[in-house]
């Protein structure tokens, strides 16, 4: 990401922040229900109420230290390891990252442009092709000490 995609990103996110957790939250569930029905069962450990919680303070944390990946990386790769239990494939990554963008389209609404768009698709890329490695990763590891 560029030091301008960052900004971009960490200023928009300040404005998602300061909105209701659990409205955004809702919003994002919402969308994704509808347009992806099937991912719905991943969801049944928890509320949306609590569920709305731990996306947005996972946002929060990765988004205001986007400058040093290098720090929170360990974490990211963790998330991705852990969602691999709930049966996230690659492909839910996509999905995913439509319903934020969505999502951010909407809370965001007039601030909403091509350039923030980008500068949030590049973020959303980066934070899941570090989770998608870390769980392919992990699958390979599993796989190994069975054989």
């Amino acid at each position: 990401m560029t030091a301008r995609q960052i900004e971009l990103v960490q200023q928009s996110w300040q404005l998602v922040a300061a909105e209701d957790v659990q409205v955004t939250g809702k919003l994002f569930y919402n969308y994704l229900f509808e347009t992806v029905p099937e991912v719905r069962p991943m969801f049944r450990r928890s509320s949306i109420q609590e569920q709305s919680g731990k996306l947005m303070a996972m946002l929060n944390y990765s988004i205001r230290n986007l400058d040093n990946l290098g720090e929170i990386g360990e974490g990211i790769k963790k998330l991705g390891r852990q969602h691999v239990q709930y049966g996230v494939q690659d492909e839910h990554y996509t999905l995913v990252g439509r319903a934020l963008l969505w999502t951010l389209q909407k809370v965001l609404a007039n601030s909403w442009n091509k350039e923030l768009e980008q500068a949030w698709i590049t973020c959303y890329t980066t934070l899941a092709e570090i989770m998608m490695k870390a769980a392919k990763a992990n699958d390979l590891m599993q796989k190994a000490a069975v054989h």
